[in-house]
C-alpha cells in the first residue's frame, strides 16, 4: 500500500511541476502582448502630438483644447487621449520592471504585483500552455514539484501514523 501512496506522490508532484512551469510561461505572454499595447499606444499618442505640432500647440494644449471643447463627442476624444498618455506611462513603468527583474521568478512577481487588467484577460484568453525550458520554467516547476511532493509525504505520513494510532489504542474484547 505504501508503494501506491509514493507513486501517487510522485505523480501529483510531477502534475504540479507541470502546472507551476505555466506561471513563467504566461508572463512571457503577458510581457509580449504588454509590448504590442506599448507599440499601439506610442503610435497614436505620436499622432496626437504630430497633430498639436501641426496646429501650433504642445501635446498639454492640444489636450486641454479637447477636454474643454463644448463638443461632448470631442470632449470624450480629448479625455481619452488623457488616459492614453497616462496608461502609456504605467506601462512602461511595467516594462522596465519587467526588464530589470533580475531573480528567476521575478517577471512573474512584477506582474503579479500590478498588473493591467486587460492585457492579463487578453494573454489569459489567448494561452497557449507550454512546458518553458528556461530558467524561470524549470525553477517554477521544481518548485510546484517540491510543494506538492512533500505536501503528499506530509499528508499521507500523518494518515499513515492516525491510522496505526488508532490500532493501537482499540480496546482487545474479552473473550466469552
Amino acid at each position: 500500500m505504501f508503494r501506491v501512496v509514493r507513486t501517487l506522490g510522485l505523480a501529483f508532484g510531477l502534475l504540479a511541476a507541470i502546472v507551476a512551469a505555466q506561471a513563467p510561461e504566461f508572463a512571457q505572454q503577458y510581457t509580449q502582448r504588454l509590448g504590442g499595447a506599448l507599440d499601439e499606444l506610442r503610435r497614436a499618442i505620436a499622432a496626437l502630438d504630430a497633430d498639436a505640432q501641426a496646429s501650433g500647440r504642445n501635446r498639454d494644449e492640444a489636450l486641454e483644447l479637447l477636454r474643454t471643447n463644448p463638443d461632448a463627442f470631442i470632449a470624450r476624444r480629448g479625455e481619452s487621449a488623457r488616459a492614453d498618455i497616462e496608461r502609456l506611462k504605467h506601462l512602461e513603468d511595467q516594462k522596465r520592471a519587467l526588464d530589470s527583474a533580475a531573480s528567476p521568478l521575478g517577471r512573474l512577481a512584477v506582474i503579479a504585483r500590478d498588473p493591467d487588467l486587460g492585457i492579463a484577460r487578453a494573454a489569459y484568453r489567448d494561452y497557449q500552455p507550454a512546458v518553458p525550458t528556461t530558467t524561470d520554467g524549470l525553477v517554477a516547476g521544481l518548485l510546484g514539484f517540491l510543494a506538492a511532493w512533500g505536501g503528499w509525504r506530509v499528508t499521507s505520513d500523518f494518515g499513515r501514523h492516525m491510522v496505526r494510532r488508532s490500532r493501537r489504542r482499540r480496546p482487545e474484547t474479552m473473550p466469552v
